[in-house]
């Protein structure tokens, strides 16, 4: 379960900015990313990245765990695209030919996803939930898609717990999952509950907001205004994505 728990040191720069300022340059900088091609400039954003995480003042710990299992789906690229990507042979191991686009390919998703996925770790993902849709709002995000988040987060442990709840309920009647057919059933039948119950959930909760004059409108109590520490960051983030730009186009000639 995800816990909202204090993981950043609000004396470093970053958790002072103004959260919509954070959200608009987490997605600049993942576009602008996402697009490069050459190494130096992929070098570069990664090095961005990291300045970014270390003046968050985020826990070590936090980012390594979430790094570790990211970059456990990075490794499926090395392991598929060498060996099945077509061009110049760079080994040949017996049958298998690992081939030096498929290697360069590989690294530069590598640097790719962990430059996006460190700046998006230090930038957002620290926000609480709430704030974030808050700040989606504000930066007019559609109210349905804030309003779908803030109840996704909420509910989705709820149903979680409805899960462990019946799981333990079939459990206690003796059952044991095996490979056949009652099995099988049994697992739909779980499934197609847990889609009864959450459905019936929601009836109910949708009711219980009505009742306490919910307009389509999540209020909060925090108000957002650039101050002087979001206007001094400005100029940095302006320069940080246009000199990417830059370097990438140089790395073109």
């Amino acid at each position: 379960m995800i816990l909202d728990v204090p993981l950043v040191d609000t004396n470093f720069p970053v958790p002072r900015l103004d959260p919509r300022l954070r959200i608009v340059f987490a997605v600049s900088f993942s576009f602008t990313v996402a697009l490069m091609q050459h190494f130096p400039s992929l070098w570069a954003a990664l090095g961005v990245s990291l300045v970014i995480f270390f003046l968050a003042g985020i826990q070590f710990r936090f980012l390594a765990k979430r790094l570790m299992a990211f970059n456990s789906l990075v490794i499926l690229f090395w392991l598929v695209l060498p060996l099945t990507f077509p061009g110049e042979a760079l080994y040949v191991i017996g049958p298998f030919t690992i081939s030096k686009p498929g290697v360069l390919l590989s690294a530069v998703i590598t640097l790719k996803a962990n430059a996006i996925m460190l700046a998006f770790i230090a930038l957002v993902a620290v926000i609480p939930v709430s704030v974030l849709g808050h700040a989606l709002e504000k930066l007019h995000v559609p109210r349905k898609i804030v309003h779908i988040l803030l109840l996704t987060y909420r509910y989705v442990f709820v149903i979680e717990q409805e899960y462990q709840r019946m799981m333990r309920a079939i459990k206690t009647r003796g059952f044991v999952p095996k490979t056949r057919m009652h099995t099988y059933k049994t697992y739909a039948y779980l499934i197609g509950m847990i889609f009864v119950r959450s459905a019936d959930r929601a009836q109910r909760v949708h009711q219980a907001m009505v009742c306490r004059g919910f307009d389509g409108h999540f209020h909060s109590l925090v108000r957002f205004s650039m101050k002087k520490p979001d206007y001094a960051a400005l100029p940095f983030m302006v320069a940080a994505l246009a000199g990417l730009e830059v370097l990438e186009w140089i790395s073109r000639l």
